[in-house]
């Protein structure tokens, strides 16, 4: 990949996790997924393979499905607030389909299916971006919402993750 496109790519991928960090709108808030999702593929296909392809298609996927939910408890939450800010104050069903939405962009289990498989088809550097940088945003809206995530939902979703990448580990050869 030449240097300026790379530079425009990483610029993007810092971009939308920024907007997503900064924002108080929903709408920014999702434009911003949409930013780190698309500018990130072309980094996951760096090795031109076909596993590099079979990864980033499965990650693509994920996140699609992944942005959709979050937009479908968007659009719920205005419904019922009337409002696009971002606070702490969602409604019940909106807070579970964002919450769902935001495990499903951090690979939390029991949402975690597509992070071996992606992880294993890519590079290194590629596999370092999308495992650090691309959980900045989805951590940041997690905790502006944190107020109104039932820990019913979100602390299994922890439990399962320590113990099944406890597990994962151990399995490791």
């Amino acid at each position: 990949m030449k240097p300026p496109i790379l530079i425009t790519i990483m610029s993007t991928i810092i971009l939308g996790t920024t907007i997503v960090t900064m924002s108080s709108h929903w709408m920014l808030t999702w434009i911003g997924f949409e930013m780190n999702m698309l500018a990130i593929i072309p980094i996951l296909m760096k090795k031109f393979n076909p596993r590099a392809m079979e990864a980033s298609t499965k990650y693509f996927l994920t996140q699609a499905t992944a942005s959709m939910l979050l937009m479908m408890g968007i659009i719920i939450n205005l419904l019922y607030s009337g409002q696009w800010t971002v606070s702490n104050n969602l409604h019940p069903m909106a807070s579970t389909l964002i919450t769902t939405a935001l495990a499903m962009k951090l690979g939390l289990a029991p949402f975690h299916f597509w992070v071996p498989e992606v992880t294993q088809g890519i590079s290194l550097s590629s596999g370092m971006v999308l495992l650090t940088w691309q959980k900045i945003a989805p951590l940041s809206v997690l905790y502006q919402i944190s107020p109104t995530i039932n820990p019913n939902l979100l602390l299994p979703m922890a439990t399962l993750s320590v113990l099944i990448g406890g597990w994962g580990g151990l399995n490791q050869t």
